[in-house]
């Protein structure tokens, strides 16, 4: 896929991406679970570097979820070796790609090691202006909502000052626009409670790629495809026209 092709007046600001299929790429190679997330990394790392050429300035990634707490507790312990050993790993990556390093979802529940590296990465990236990767780490949408919603009871909010632009106000972090472009993998037609406020007017691209297989020219190609959508929020074609 030619970056030529690519039409950078469009760009998507935000890219969201749902990588799935790390468990069952490994499986065709008669591998544990594990290996497919262990090469998920170059996919990862084609992704961001992919984006912060193009000067996408942003990138969240769906890394863990609530939901995967209840995997069995082998490929838990493994997923968090891994992510301690990819932020160390990609830590150069970052800096020379000055891209800084942010995390959503409740980290408070990750490993201590796992939270106290991530906490550190952020802190060394946070100057870094290019493109923001965004971790969603111990998330789901549902739980996000749930957390605005403590958040303006316990801040005692009238009723009547309860509005979109309010709520977005408690989002974490609350001053990153919304995702343009949702790019799942696997085959899977599905959002998997990722971003469910965030994602109301998003475009959704679905890959046949397994995560580990997905690469440059496949993130060049869902942008080719987000850029040749009509984007009408409602609105009719010839309104957004005039």
């Amino acid at each position: 896929m030619d970056i030529n092709k690519i039409d950078y007046n469009k760009l998507p600001q935000h890219i969201a991406i749902i990588m799935d299929g790390n468990g069952r790429w490994a499986r065709t190679k008669g591998k544990f679970r594990i290996f497919g997330h262990q090469n998920g990394i170059t996919s990862v790392r084609e992704t961001i570097e992919t984006a912060a050429e193009l000067k996408i300035k942003h990138v969240t990634l769906y890394a863990f979820s609530t939901e995967n707490w209840n995997r069995p507790k082998a490929e838990i312990d493994g997923l968090m070796n891994l992510l301690v050993n990819t932020i160390n790993n990609e830590y150069a990556t970052l800096m020379k790609n000055n891209i800084k390093l942010n995390s959503i979802g409740d980290i408070s529940k990750l490993p201590i090691e796992c939270h106290h590296k991530l906490k550190e990465v952020i802190e060394k990236t946070q100057n870094n202006s290019n493109t923001t990767l965004t971790l969603a780490l111990s998330y789901s949408g549902r739980w996000e909502i749930i957390e605005v919603v403590k958040k303006i009871i316990k801040d005692n909010i009238s009723i009547n000052d309860i509005s979109e632009d309010l709520f977005s106000q408690y989002l974490t972090p609350n001053n990153v626009p919304y995702p343009e472009l949702l790019i799942r993998t696997g085959g899977e037609k599905r959002i998997s409670n990722f971003l469910l406020w965030q994602i109301a007017y998003c475009e959704l691209y679905f890959s046949d790629k397994l995560w580990p297989e997905f690469r440059r020219e496949d993130l060049l190609q869902a942008i080719i495809d987000f850029q040749k959508r009509e984007r009408r929020f409602g609105k009719t074609t010839e309104q957004i026209k005039n």
